[in-house]
């Protein structure tokens, strides 16, 4: 019988070979001055074009946006031709490809910015560290967005998409997760404004609806993923509170209105057992809810994997760091064959190192 996470499945007109999802992790090697897409990260993905869709690490929509070193863009004319290589690498290995759209709000550094601070729904400092070009830095208080600023951002969002699209790619998904500038703004930890971008839930909520709107103006909705973390606690300077899940259902039930080609939902980062006002169980609770795809991501197994598609609580399992050590993750499933450890101290380091010199499992066993 075939294991459930190499079952084919379609998202809307698009099919997957299986259900194994490469999760968007930052790898840190755009090392240059344009933050482009090198010919070390289209080795990287074609490696990986195994997965039934790549979703690639988050790529900053604008200057504004950044907030690590060596990640790149999708904002320049040069970033585009970056990532058209890239896409046009994996698909030629049958791979699927989506983007993902990334600003990193408050969680950035003067240091990225000319020495202006970095922007944020309120002025409120996450008290977490920023990876500068000069190694970690304890973040700042940020400056409160203006309006018009906010808008700006809805139309660098779409820019963005459109890039995404003359760049190749199959779809974009729109990182509004793991305490960056939408998951600021959902949250009453972070956001205390005053006006239509604060104060109540649908408030809080409505600049994501706002960029994917104007999304669509550039491309189908079905080629649109939104990532959220509901239950993120402690992190980046996001804590639950009781607003905090009641907002999340809202948000998931209102995705409903849009025909998204999925919704990518983390597990919570770290035990939330003992907070009262956070879902332990995310993919439980929001798979009644969601009426569309639904990826699953945070710490799975082979077997994990398979139980959660089994069980009917997820469609796809998004995999992060197994896919760092094992570029052809699904095919080691399918063999049920031991798989590779990550050295995390190649993660955010330049060169190939760690990158793209881990064998596939014929190269191994050649």
């Amino acid at each position: 019988m075939t294991q459930p996470l190499l079952r084919p499945i379609k998202l809307n007109d698009l099919a997957l070979k299986n259900r194994v999802i490469m999760a968007p992790m930052t790898r840190s090697r755009a090392d240059n001055e344009g933050n482009v897409p090198n010919d070390m990260m289209v080795t990287y993905y074609t490696q990986r074009a195994g997965a039934g869709l790549i979703i690639t690490e988050g790529s900053q929509i604008s200057e504004q946006a950044v907030g690590y070193i060596n990640t790149p863009g999708i904002y320049t004319q040069e970033q585009v031709a970056g990532w058209k290589k890239v896409t046009e690498a994996v698909h030629a290995e049958g791979g699927k490809i989506f983007l993902q759209l990334w600003h990193v709000g408050r969680m950035s550094h003067p240091d990225f910015h000319r020495g202006e601070l970095p922007v944020a729904p309120s002025a409120i400092n996450p008290n977490a560290k920023s990876f500068t070009p000069e190694g970690f830095k304890d973040t700042v208080t940020p400056r409160a967005l203006t309006v018009p600023e906010i808008k700006q951002i809805v139309q660098d969002f779409k820019n963005a998409a459109k890039n995404a699209m003359d760049a190749g790619f199959d779809g974009v998904e729109v990182h509004a997760s793991n305490g960056y500038l939408f998951h600021q703004f959902f949250v009453t930890s972070a956001n205390t404004r005053t006006d239509e971008y604060g104060g109540s839930k649908e408030n809080r909520a409505c600049l994501l609806f706002e960029v994917l709107d104007a999304i669509q103006e550039v491309m189908p909705i079905e080629k649109v993923g939104v990532r959220l973390n509901p239950s993120l606690h402690n992190s980046f300077g996001i804590t639950v509170n009781e607003d905090t899940i009641p907002t999340y259902d809202y948000i998931i039930g209102k995705l409903n209105n849009y025909n998204l080609s999925y919704l990518h939902l983390s597990e919570p980062f770290t035990d939330v057992s003992n907070v009262p006002a956070a879902e332990p169980n995310i993919a439980k609770r929001y798979r009644p809810i969601y009426k569309g795809n639904l990826i699953i991501n945070g710490g799975f197994t082979q077997e994990s994997g398979n139980k959660v598609i089994a069980e009917g609580d997820a469609d796809m399992v998004a995999y992060g760091v197994p896919f760092i050590a094992n570029p052809d993750l699904p095919e080691r499933f399918a063999q049920n064959a031991d798989l590779q450890e990550a050295d995390n101290k190649t993660f955010y380091v330049p060169g190939a190192k760690g990158y793209i010199d881990y064998p596939s499992l014929a190269e191994v066993e050649a």
